[in-house]
């Protein structure tokens, strides 16, 4: 199940979302970073893992959305972490004593029945201002910044090079807005952030597509900035991952687009109408 993107990082996508788990080998076992959909892929991943001796000893979410909370308890018991928003977040939603119906009613269609619930959200929260995540292995630097969703970090494994990048920088998927705060600049502040860390990287790892290569990161930093400076100038984007040049298989991913265009105009519109307000 398992790829190998560089010295002792590997990859595990799954089928549907192209979601990438990612494995990272330490000294007494592995980090698990993002596991995949399904119980069958993770249960067959521990598998993997177990046979070929390395066990899961930590697991890392790099934000709150459903696909990358998750874990299956043939993984094992080991300490899960993310950041503190991130935690934080999870605790709230799993407060809410409908939370199950909640998210499984958010479910793709095609899955639904087979994402199991019980262990999803389990994660600890680190201190805010960790940079480091605490385990017996390659230094991985923990990068929150505001884009996407609450608490979303992105990992520098420093001595493999190789970023990974949660939910942006995919090949696939345009950017996707929190609506908290200031959805377009947080977004921007965020690609300035992954900026700022990943120059070294040779290898970037998304949440969703194809692990790109030497160049990538630029390139991908590039066409995410791109696309969010044409929504926020009320412009259509000239971006190949709404276009006619869109993999096969994701062209939704334009009515993704359009919505998120929509649900911005709207709301420039209503601040423009309260700035006109004012005395």
């Amino acid at each position: 199940m398992l790829t190998q993107v560089a010295e002792g990082v590997l990859v595990h996508q799954s089928a549907l979302l192209e979601n990438n788990a990612v494995v990272v080998e330490g000294a007494d076992g592995v980090l698990l970073v993002d596991p995949g959909l399904t119980g069958a892929e993770m249960a067959c991943l521990a598998h993997d893992l177990a046979d070929s001796g390395r066990p899961v000893v930590a697991g890392f979410a790099t934000h709150p959305d459903w696909d990358h909370v998750l874990w299956h308890p043939e993984l094992g018991d080991a300490p899960r972490y993310g950041t503190a928003r991130c935690a934080e977040y999870l605790r709230d939603l799993r407060s809410n004593p409908d939370w199950k119906t909640g998210v499984a009613e958010g479910l793709p269609p095609e899955i639904s029945g087979e994402v199991p619930l019980d262990l999803f959200g389990l994660i600890t929260g680190l201190p805010a201002g960790t940079t480091r995540i605490p385990w017996d292995g390659p230094r991985i630097r923990i990068v929150e910044h505001p884009a996407h969703a609450p608490g979303h970090a992105a990992l520098v494994i420093e001595e493999r090079g190789v970023l990974v990048a949660g939910d942006m920088l995919s090949d696939v998927l345009v950017p996707m807005f929190d609506d908290d705060g200031d959805p377009l600049e947080d977004y921007l502040a965020g690609l300035r952030v992954i900026e700022d860390v990943a120059g070294d990287a040779a290898v970037v790892v998304p949440g969703h597509g194809a692990v790109g290569g030497a160049g990538a990161v630029r390139a991908r930093i590039d066409l995410d900035r791109a696309y969010v400076h044409a929504l926020r100038d009320g412009r259509t984007p000239d971006d190949p991952r709404i276009g006619s040049s869109a993999k096969p298989g994701w062209e939704w991913v334009r009515d993704l687009h359009d919505g998120q265009a929509q649900s911005l105009a709207r709301r420039q519109a209503s601040a423009s109408r309260h700035d006109a307000e004012l005395p």
